[in-house]
């Protein structure tokens, strides 16, 4: 399936995926000391940060007019929907921060390579993290998927206060609600 547009997604005709349970764990569970690359050229320690981070996580994004990684990816729970998520996260990022948010990354297992030509291209004002070799994704055991060989992030997004988990979202769907979702969150638990 060839990725004309990212962004206009009929999401009455893509699969909506159902909570299997494989995030009920993470709630208060403590961020391990893992550093991840970011696309600002810093390396991203979670459980360093203080103050509240919102963190949220994806498959992976496509490129405009390129191939899809399968060609049934659209049919695939949750897979579809990358590109809007990350732009929705983009489009209230000051809504969020005002909020309280002192913190705001993506999260996918992409390479950093990869992820800073679409920060550059979506234009994005937070940095995205890469999870390339699993290390957080292992250490969560956060929910993951298997496409074309490939071990994927599901999506979800994470509220963390000094370290911790203290609220997930998962499953998202659609993905483009997801960061107005966050935002309501963020205003009815401020700190």
């Amino acid at each position: 399936m060839n990725q004309k547009n990212l962004l206009e997604v009929d999401w009455s005709q893509i699969p909506a995926p159902q909570d299997d349970g494989a995030a009920n764990h993470l709630v208060g569970s403590r961020i391990p000391p893992v550093s991840l690359a970011a696309t600002d050229d810093t390396s991203v320690t979670l459980s360093a940060l203080p103050g509240r981070s919102v963190v949220f996580a994806y498959p992976r994004t496509g490129e405009p007019g390129k191939i899809s990684l399968v060609d049934d990816w659209d049919m695939i729970p949750g897979a579809r929907g990358c590109t809007p998520q990350t732009c929705s996260f983009r489009d209230l990022f000051a809504e969020l921060k005002a909020a309280g948010a002192q913190h705001v990354f993506g999260l996918s297992t992409q390479s950093n390579a990869y992820q800073l030509e679409m920060a550059s291209r979506l234009h994005l004002p937070f940095p995205v993290l890469s999870d390339e070799k699993l290390a957080l994704a292992k250490a969560l055991n956060l929910p993951t998927m298997e496409v074309a060989g490939l071990i994927l992030i599901k999506r979800l997004a994470l509220i963390i206060d000094d370290g911790r988990i203290t609220h997930v979202f998962y499953p998202v769907f659609p993905p483009d609600r997801n960061a107005g979702d966050v935002l309501e969150w963020l205003k009815e638990n401020r700190r």
